[in-house]
């Protein structure tokens, strides 16, 4: 798995005036090939204290100054100071304490993304505890596997529902004793019982805690099995963070006074991505507000409320945005204007790539003022659709595609890719912001190494990778990469400069009939984009050929039949529309245009309901379960290989 490999390369350094630095990767090669790379820290390393000291650190160093946004009751959003949230932290803290929670015992968390989550973690760790998130989605087996399998001796769940549809369950679980509601104000009320509890006891809890003291458990969702409790330190997040923070300069440092950087959070904040910024805000200081509904008629009004200027997203977000944007230009009769905007924005884009990259002298005097003539016309509109003042974006998840990422930057939004995994306290790679490559998730975050094994395979080395499971049969945590290489699982492909491409997953690749090997991720990608199609899953694992099962968009196939003169349907007559089939082959028979002949798609199959993490088709963080959709639609992926 590590294989020896040639001395690294000498690596260049650029820019001698102050401010940021663009540091290249050093690299090693074998074989003519680029295989391992290395970005040396940003950041120096926490040798003391934790998390818990965050809140207090940033009180004592700018008391006034906002760190988290709250939304009200009625709507609207109060600023919280540092004074303010280290007092709100204290105070609950000390109530976990009158609880009679001690150091090192797991305190469990299931809620939407909310600012009492981030409350709670925090308050959690100055109380020298362990927090362990939950999916609110999660069924009643994994939350039951999860609370059981991390001894977790407290739950504060969101709602009354959720607590009591753990009702029979509770007698199973023994180490379980304190039990809270959130929407029920027993938040509030712990911070009034610990009143009693002297300030110094936080003090003393805190300095019982240093960066190798765990700090949460993160249980994977998983395709299959039980899941895995990952087992991240304080030190793990102080890496991730304080190097990611340096590196993004431009999300996380106000680059003028009247625009101070502001992130609205509304991925999961069980999901390690989301815990991850959320730490980061607090660590720099940066207003942080929480939305807890996708739903765009929940979340558009928070954004245009909160106003933020970076978003932490999903490439399919992206794309919804997008498609949105097209089907309602083409409403209004302006589809000839809208598709003209996004070449712009996309040569636009890549022209800023290649001034970067020094490729090339960056946009020219027609292709600017193209922009200009369309920026009110289109690409205003999708800002506002995002609050207004958005200006960046970090983007992970699953690959977003060259075009995409062109087209946001062109419409003035600069997409931050990334990669990386729960066990590595979220990202692996990051693209640079002073040289961005579009189609890839950029060089390794600052502190990390990163090897590509002879299969293929990613490996990383880093500060910020786990110390291993959580493993109460064995006494605590088992080392999850002995040999200091974490074998992630995913497959990639770096570059002579050092960008790493995303290729698949090791366990997904399909090995035809024929003896082909296909790794289903790019193609799966690229039909996503489509404005039509929800979800793609590429089938063929021992089969003659590949084929695939495609779910539709809903707000997609809405236009799609008003513009076609199309009655609506229900879904399952929907399916065999010859007309539609025609539209969706066109969109296959580009895709294949990517791949070899062996591994291009011949037949694809349209179900009649959208993939949903419901039905257990998607994990929370939108991956497919291909077991579970497999043993679903077994007779729809036998019809692809019947003959006649």
């Amino acid at each position: 798995m590590s294989t020896p490999l040639p001395s690294f390369a000498a690596s260049a350094t650029y820019g001698d005036a102050p401010g940021p630095v663009l540091v290249e990767p050093e690299t090693r090669r074998l074989d003519g090939a680029v295989r391992e790379v290395y970005v040396p820290p940003f950041a120096p390393p926490v040798r003391h204290g934790s998390l818990a000291d965050l809140p207090f650190d940033n009180a004592a160093a700018a008391p006034g100054s906002v760190v988290l946004g709250r939304r009200a009751a009625d709507g609207r959003w109060a600023d919280v100071t540092a004074a303010e949230f280290a007092e709100q932290v204290l105070a609950l803290a000390k109530g976990l304490i009158s609880e009679g929670l001690a150091p090192g015992d797991r305190i469990a968390v299931m809620a939407r993304t909310t600012y009492e989550w981030t409350l709670l973690d925090f308050a959690a760790w100055a109380a020298g505890l362990v927090t362990v998130p939950i999916y609110p989605t999660s069924s009643l087996f994994q939350i039951r596997w999860i609370l059981h399998d991390s001894g977790a001796v407290a739950l504060a769940t969101e709602t009354t529902a959720q607590a009591a549809a753990l009702g029979p369950d509770l007698d199973r679980l023994p180490d379980l004793k304190r039990l809270w509601i959130i929407e029920q104000g027993h938040v509030e009320r712990l911070a009034e019982l610990g009143a009693e509890v002297p300030d110094a006891e936080i003090g003393v809890r805190r300095g019982m805690l240093s960066p190798s003291t765990l700090a949460t458990l993160i249980y994977t969702s998983g395709t299959t099995g039980r899941p895995k409790g990952c087992a991240l330190t304080h030190g793990n997040f102080f890496a991730e963070v304080d190097n990611a923070i340096e590196l993004l300069y431009p999300v996380f440092k106000a680059e003028a006074k009247d625009e101070e950087p502001s992130i609205l959070l509304f991925l999961p904040m069980s999901h390690v991505f989301g815990r991850m910024v959320a730490v980061a805000c607090v660590r720099a200081r940066v207003r942080l507000g929480h939305a807890p509904s996708l739903k765009p008629d929940e979340l558009l009004p928070d954004l245009a409320a909160f106003r933020p200027t970076c978003l932490l997203t999903i490439p399919y977000m992206l794309e919804k945005v997008f498609n949105t944007a097209r089907a309602k230009a083409e409403s209004g009769g302006r589809a000839t204007v809208f598709d003209r905007a996004e070449s712009v924005a996309v040569r636009y884009g890549e022209a800023l790539e290649a001034r970067q990259t020094g490729a090339g002298g960056g946009p020219g005097r027609a292709l600017r003022t193209a922009r200009a003539f369309y920026d009110p016309l289109v690409y205003r509109r999708i800002r506002s659709a995002m609050g207004g003042r958005v200006r960046y974006a970090i983007c992970g998840g699953s690959p977003l595609g060259r075009r995409l990422a062109a087209f946001y930057a062109g419409a003035g939004i600069e997409i931050f890719e990334g990669y990386g995994l729960t066990e590595t306290t979220a990202a692996v790679t990051v693209t640079p912001p002073l040289k961005p490559r579009l189609g890839t998730v950029g060089w390794p975050l600052p502190g990390t190494r990163l090897r590509i094994a002879v299969d293929g395979e990613i490996l990383v080395s880093g500060e910020q990778v786990l110390h291993g499971y959580w493993d109460p049969a064995a006494g605590g945590v088992v080392s999850a990469a002995p040999d200091g290489w974490f074998a992630t699982g995913d497959l990639g492909a770096l570059d002579d400069e050092g960008y790493l491409t995303i290729t698949g997953r090791k366990k997904e690749m399909l090995i035809t009939a024929g003896g082909s090997s296909v790794a289903p991720a790019p193609l799966e990608d690229w039909l996503r984009s489509h404005p039509l199609i929800s979800q793609c899953l590429v089938v063929g694992d021992r089969r003659p050929y590949v084929c695939a099962l495609f779910t539709l968009d809903p707000d997609g196939i809405t236009h799609w039949r008003r513009m076609n003169g199309k009655h609506p349907v229900p879904p399952e007559l929907l399916v065999d529309d010859e007309d539609l089939h025609a539209v969706l082959q066109r969109a296959v028979d580009e895709a294949n245009k990517l791949v070899s002949r062996p591994e291009s798609i011949r037949r694809f199959a349209v179900l009649p309901h959208d993939f949903t993490e419901y039905a257990g088709h998607l994990t929370p963080s939108m991956k497919l379960r291909r077991d579970v959709i497999m043993r679903d639609f077994a007779d729809v992926v036998e019809g692809l290989y019947r003959t006649g």
